[in-house]
This record gives C-alpha cells, structure tokens and sequence, in this order.
C-alpha cells in the first residue's frame, strides 16, 4: 500500500469538533472570526459551562492512587484552633474570635482560656459568656440575583439586600462570597465556609467571571479591538480574557465579556471609560457556577460534587 492510499490520522494542529479551548483557557487572544463569535454567542444563550478541566498533576495521579492526603485537623490528633472553632460555630470572625479569647471571655470545659493559637477537640465544651457553641455545618447557597438588591449583611439605610433572598436556605448563617453591584443581575454564591470564601476573592486564585453585557448603543469594532487589547483604568491597566458579540444577526449592543478581576464595577467602567452606558448586567458565570435552571430571585443548594470543584481551585 503507497503511502499516499494509507488512512490519516489527525495531527496536533487538527481543527476538533466542538473545541472550546479558546473560551476555557486563562489566556485567550481575541478573535473576530465568525467562529469565536458564534462559540461565544452560544456560551451565553446557554448559560451553562462544563467545570474546567485541568491538566493532572503528578501530586494528583498519586492523591487519586492513594487517597486524599490527611488534613491538618486529623494529623494533628483531631485537634482545631480554638478561634476557628468558634468561627465555624457562626459567632463571629476568627480575628474577632482572637479578641473574646485574649480578654477571657472564652471556656474550653468551664476553665478560662485566653491564650491565643490554643487548641480544642470537637468532643470539647465551648462556652463565650452562657453561650454553648456548637460547630456549624458548612453551607453552600447560589443565588441567582434579581435587580435592585445590595450585596450586603445589612445596611444602615434599610435598602433591601441580598439576605431576605437566602434567608430560609438554612439555619445557618451565611455571607456573599464577593458581590455584585445594586442592579447587577446573575451568579452569586453564599457560604460560611470562610476558608472558601477567602480563596474565591483572594486575587492570586484569577477566579473566572463572564459577563452578559447589554449597552445603550452598539459597540463598534474599534472599541470591541480597543478592549480585547487592553485599558488603563484610573486604578490600573486591565485587559479582559475573551470579548465578543453575543447578540444575534447584526446585534452590537450585546457583548460577552470574561476576566478575572475583581475590581470594584470593573466591567461597568471598562465600557463607561469609551463613553457607553451599561443598561443591563448580567454575571452568567463565576468559578465553575451557573445559573442554569435557576430563576431569577430563586437560590439552591450545591451539590457535593460542585462543593468539591470549588475546593480544588
């Protein structure tokens, strides 16, 4: 048989059905062919993006052979810190939990403990002032948030926030991760898991956003090639991962925009700074968390296997 007769098989540079490498990589240069288009059209009629794959790593392939590694609680003989264990138990802060400890109004077994960094079992009696404490289970809440609502525990002015939404979910007490502004809709998840809380906001972790973005006017090419390059900003420069028209047929004034940011109204001064109004703003998507199936105002639980994904990023 030639050479010439024998089957091919595609090589590395084959073109696949259905690759959506250039929507799921971190860093993705912008495109304004019909074919990102339309990928990235279809990623917001959907609202609906498969958790991102990873490439294994050898600590992984071995965590997966041999199990989960120990966590610090069990290595250390089951042990947790005191201020941790009053966190977990919905109190308060762990930093305010340091304070309560320092000036003695902690009991670990009705003896007085005001030594910080001390250590207690869950089997443990732990009392602040009459209060018996007991360690919350953990809670994980996603929110798809309608307009007109504050991304806040309370407010002093008596707005309506994003608490009444949530506030038969569970009995216990949970916080926004993150926020969102007054009228801007989608994704929004709460916890009292502090220990997640704290990575999803912490900038080193580039948790993934993508935004439905509705303008007054349509966003010329210039502008949209303007963005994907990169702006400065009053408070730094910043350049989004992929920008796209999301509208049907001819419609510019609907745009698709993902980034890792977390700066304050972030997507609503990128277009504000070339003299567009965002009428409507809708976050369709934040670390692996859609609104799929959800209806505006209306809130879940995770599932075990969406708690897992969180905890890996």
């Amino acid at each position: 048989m030639k050479d010439s007769d024998k089957p091919r098989l595609p090589g590395k540079g084959a073109k696949r059905h259905g690759d959506y490498s250039k929507f799921t990589k971190k860093k993705s240069k912008f495109s304004r062919s019909q074919k990102t288009a339309k990928l990235i059209s279809n990623k917001f009629k959907e609202e609906e993006q498969a958790p991102e794959r990873r490439k294994e790593s050898r600590a992984d392939k071995q965590t997966r052979r041999k199990g989960p590694k120990k966590s610090a609680y069990l290595a250390d003989g089951g042990l947790i810190r005191l201020n941790k264990y009053i966190a977990n138990a919905g109190l308060c802060s762990r930093r305010e939990a340091d304070t309560l400890i320092s000036s003695g109004a902690v009991k670990v077994n009705g003896v007085v403990v005001s030594e910080l960094g001390t250590k207690v079992k869950p089997s443990d009696k732990v009392t602040v002032g009459e209060q018996t404490l007991k360690a919350e289970k953990h809670r994980y809440v996603l929110l798809n948030k309608p307009k007109g609502y504050i991304t806040t525990t309370d407010d002093p002015r008596e707005r309506k926030t994003v608490m009444v939404l949530v506030e038969k979910a569970c009995k216990e007490r949970i916080y926004p991760v993150g926020r969102l502004d007054r009228n801007t809709l989608g994704v929004l998840l709460f916890t009292n898991d502090g220990d997640l809380a704290k990575k999803l906001t912490h900038p080193k972790h580039n948790i993934k956003k993508i935004y439905h973005v509705f303008l007054d006017q349509p966003l010329s090419k210039r502008d949209m090639q303007a963005i994907a390059e990169g702006l400065q900003l009053e408070d730094g420069f910043i350049k989004p991962d992929v920008v796209s028209y999301v509208g049907p047929g001819d419609d510019r004034k609907s745009v698709g925009i993902e980034l890792h940011s977390g700066k304050n109204r972030i997507v609503r001064r990128i277009f504000e700074s070339l003299g567009y109004k965002v009428e409507k703003l809708d976050r369709v998507y934040f670390a692996g968390l859609t609104k799929k199936d959800l209806p505006r105002g209306r809130w879940r639980h995770l599932t075990d296997k969406e708690v897992d994904f969180l905890k890996m990023i």
